[in-house]
């Protein structure tokens, strides 16, 4: 397999997790609508980083590392590099939460719909950038 047959991958299930935000939505699973917005927006991002040569860390928050190698990518794609990874952070933060919770934390009460809806937009800004740089 080839890193570009792996960033294609990246792509193709980065695009099925956004699909399944709108069903979470629908059953009004806000905190899964948060999470899976992550796991899609984290796919995305290494799928981005793979195409362009970097094998991309085993964590989660991949957007310093975008940054880093932002050299690599045209100057279109560059310009949206500080927002994706903005919203890579920001989602990374809620992912544990949103899935776990924590004693005084209950990730069923904590995230609704305002949460929810602004993930899984971020979700598809990411994978509409990422789509158009893994062509």
């Amino acid at each position: 397999m080839t890193a570009d047959e792996l960033a294609r991958s990246y792509i193709a299930k980065a695009g099925v997790r956004a699909e399944m935000l709108d069903f979470l939505a629908q059953r009004g699973a806000w905190s899964d609508v948060v999470q899976v917005a992550q796991e899609s927006v984290e796919l995305a991002l290494k799928a981005m980083l793979r195409h362009v040569g970097v094998d991309p860390p085993k964590w989660h928050d991949v957007g310093s590392v975008l940054l880093e190698q932002s050299h690599l990518f045209a100057a279109d794609v560059q310009e949206r590099l500080p927002e994706l990874a903005r919203i890579s952070k920001r989602l990374r933060k809620d992912r544990e939460l949103a899935f776990y919770g924590d004693i005084d934390f209950i990730p069923t009460r904590e995230y609704g719909p305002p949460e929810g809806r602004a993930a899984m937009e971020e979700a598809r800004i990411v994978l509409d950038v990422a789509r158009r740089v893994v062509a």
